[in-house]
């Protein structure tokens, strides 16, 4: 009796085909088979393989989007930054500089004029500048900020050229517009660029914030995966006696240098970031805010004078911003960066206050010519050569913390380099050994 010749299987339908594998099986030997050495042996490698690729994945993720986040703050955040800086400091020189001109009447210094035209055309390329970056958006929120200053400029300067007109034909009503100019300047504008200002330090601020501290999935993962191989090879010495595996040991190794590699690097690259804080932005912060008070304060003075003023307001304005500049420049730490421009600054700011005392003593006596020459005379110990010293000292100063702060943060970035393909490789490596280790004692059971 001949046997019936069994279908193939591509022979069959597919529920057909299922069926026949289904009876191939035995049940009780898949539990069986799920039971023995062979079974846990790739179980164990598989775990262990996965948690080594993870654990470099993820180190490799999280060191690119720290050296990414590190270079837009070098590339853009600080750029943009210094950029807001520059905008409100030049505009705050502008209304100082009106100010200035207005009190020579119709025969304004070439010098003064072209500070102040320089003043508003550094303003203008700026708002060009912050409005063409790729930041900008339509879901951008300074984008507000920098239409609204750019569109109170040319009411600012015509206001200005009003005033200017006018002095120039000897009409009183000259220092109106330019009172009124001002006071567009120091209520609108400048606060409107000093939120910007903000804005921008504080993507600076929060950024580095971030930095420093530890990235936990890139420790806590390869320490779980460091512990999995420890108990594997536990496993593995007591179910085969033998008190290590090569392959294991050797991966444990690569982790333990991936985990080494990353805290180091971590570590110097957070205190880079550190440094970057303490002695670049948080100097340069107290400088522009130094600077921006100095034309604050100069602006006042010469507001005073023009208008003759002896209600006290301008002196008011002029107290306060030489009173918080005075006490940023003492506060100023002596081993950060500039503090040579700070002295000088410092210095600076004594022989412009003893000129202040001296135009307010003049203008008490009523002797107007005195006092202008006081605060626009070209002497070494007039006020107009204290201020100019003073701007330059802070000016220097900006220049020196931000080279600082983009070196510190160059540094950061630095101090990561590698490390994200390395710990791919690392990871890959480790599993490879892994799979080394293993094989093995998988190889006895053929």
């Amino acid at each position: 009796m001949t046997r019936t010749a069994q279908p193939r299987l591509d022979e069959l339908t597919p529920r057909a085909a299922a069926a026949a594998v289904r009876r191939q099986f035995d049940a009780t030997d898949m539990r069986s088979f799920a039971r023995s050495s062979p079974a846990k042996l790739i179980v164990i490698g598989l775990v262990l393989l996965g948690l080594c690729l993870v654990a470099g994945a993820v180190t490799a993720s999280e060191v690119s989007n720290r050296q990414q986040a590190l270079q837009y703050l070098l590339d853009n955040a600080e750029p943009d930054a210094n950029s807001a800086q520059r905008l409100y400091t030049s505009l705050s020189v502008a209304d100082a500089e009106a100010g200035t001109a207005f009190i020579f009447g119709g025969l304004e210094p070439q010098d003064v004029l072209d500070s102040y035209n320089q003043a508003i055309g550094d303003a203008s390329a700026e708002l060009v500048a912050q409005s063409g970056h790729a930041s900008a958006s339509a879901n951008d929120p300074d984008a507000a900020l920098r239409t609204g200053i750019a569109t109170e400029l040319p009411v600012y300067t015509e206001l200005i050229q009003t005033a200017r007109t006018n002095n120039r034909l000897g009409h009183p009503v000259g220092a109106a517009y330019l009172s009124e100019a001002s006071n567009l300047m120091q209520t609108r504008m400048l606060r409107m660029a000093q939120e910007l200002q903000e804005h921008r330090s504080t993507a600076i601020s929060d950024t580095q914030r971030r930095h420093v501290r530890p990235p936990w999935l890139a420790i806590i993962l390869p320490i779980l995966a460091l512990a999995a191989l420890v108990v594997g090879q536990l496993y593995l010495a007591r179910r085969w006696h033998r008190l290590l595996n090569p392959g294991l040991l050797v991966a444990s190794g690569l982790l333990v240098v991936l985990l080494a590699w990353t805290v180091t690097a971590g570590s110097l690259s957070a205190l880079s970031t550190t440094d970057g804080r303490d002695d670049g932005a948080v100097p340069t912060s107290e400088l522009t805010d130094s600077r921006i008070l100095t034309q604050q304060a100069r602006a006042a003075e010469t507001l005073k004078l023009v208008r003759r003023d002896d209600s006290g307001d301008y002196d008011r304005i002029y107290d306060n911003a030489t009173k918080k500049l005075a006490d940023l420049l003492t506060h100023y730490p002596h081993g950060a960066p500039a503090s040579d421009d700070v002295a000088a600054a410092r210095t600076a700011l004594d022989r412009w206050l003893q000129a202040h005392r001296r135009m307010t003593d003049a203008l008490g006596r009523g002797d107007f010519p005195g006092a202008a020459t006081v605060a626009i005379g070209t002497g070494p110990t007039e006020a107009t050569a204290s201020v100019q010293a003073l701007d330059h000292a802070l000016a220097d100063g900006i220049g020196k913390a931000r080279n600082t702060l983009r070196s510190d943060i160059s540094d950061a970035a630095r101090s990561l380099d590698i490390l994200s393909p390395g710990a791919l490789i690392l990871a890959i490596l480790s599993a490879l050994f892994v799979v080394a280790g293993l094989w093995p004692r998988l190889r006895e059971y053929r």
